[in-house]
């Protein structure tokens, strides 16, 4: 008969160290991949040797990356179920974040799409949407609290199985030093949000599986994800589907991209931001 010690793996240092080396070549459907090229998702417009990131978020996961300035960021939704949100810090100066209320006010325009810039509160622009097929997306409810996610799925707990947004939020933001008052609202995509003539907020979801949006990072930046259910999600059940990220090298927008010069607002917004990136040496 196989006694309890001779099944115990981990009862000494050599046996731990070779159940832990046992375990190393072990993969999850949810998973950073190192290096960045061997993702089995890479889109097929994407040189595998410029990726800088790869992943795949699982549904309540987050992640966290810090990224050089004209990084392009894919973020793509297989399933139809997933809601990336999203926030944004200069990486060099983490005080200077997202400001969602300027995200829609700079560029007269409240829902985001292809070219809409994410700005800082500073007037600069953090990062740019310089593609997007599935055009459901969110800049005013936020993500989801604590309290409400109890309220709906019983509880909020980053470590349990229904996390709010901002649990998972909490999590990421800790790992660079950051806390619950360094967290302004987030902006989510994947997951639409249209505003009636009564100003009412109207949920109208996902636009379907296989959809993806693009960002340009204008500056070094700190991108914080969480992948939960919308705040205004009418589905009684936490439901989420994975979130594809793949980033790779690239440039910034200039003076020679269409976008530059939309409206004076952005103009300004863009020179603002390469007048800091030069004086940074970035």
């Amino acid at each position: 008969m196989t006694s309890i010690a001779t099944q115990h793996l981990t009862d000494h240092v050599h046996n731990a160290r070779s159940d832990a080396r046992s375990r190393a070549a072990l993969t999850s459907p949810f998973m950073p991949y190192r290096p960045a090229a061997t993702s089995p998702f890479i889109p097929a417009d994407v040189d595998p040797a410029a990726l800088t990131w790869a992943e795949t978020v699982a549904p309540g996961g987050y992640t966290h990356r810090v990224l050089a300035r004209g990084t392009r960021i894919r973020f793509e939704d297989p399933t139809g179920s997933a809601c990336a949100h999203l926030l944004l810090f200069n990486a060099v100066a983490l005080g200077e974040r997202l400001n969602t209320a300027d995200t829609v006010k700079i560029p007269w325009q409240a829902y985001l799409g292809t070219d809409h810039p994410l700005l800082s509160g500073d007037g600069r622009v953090l990062a740019t949407i310089a593609a997007d097929t599935s055009g459901h997306h969110d800049a005013f409810c936020g993500t989801t609290t604590d309290p409400a996610t109890r309220q709906k799925y019983g509880a909020s707990a980053a470590e349990g199985p229904t996390p709010s947004g901002r649990s998972r939020f909490l999590l990421a933001a800790a790992k660079h030093g950051l806390d619950a008052r360094d967290l302004p609202p987030s902006v989510s995509l994947f997951q639409g949000v249209r505003i009636d003539g009564d100003g009412a907020l109207r949920f109208v979801g996902s636009a379907g599986a296989g959809t993806h949006v693009d960002l340009i990072a204008e500056m070094p930046v700190l991108i914080l994800v969480a992948n939960v259910p919308h705040p205004l999600d009418p589905s009684p059940d936490y439901a989420v589907g994975p979130l594809r990220i793949h980033a790779w090298r690239g440039d910034p927008t200039g003076p020679d991209d269409e976008r530059f010069a939309r409206t004076p607002e952005l103009t300004r917004a863009y020179l603002n931001t390469i007048d800091y990136a030069q004086a940074q040496g970035l």
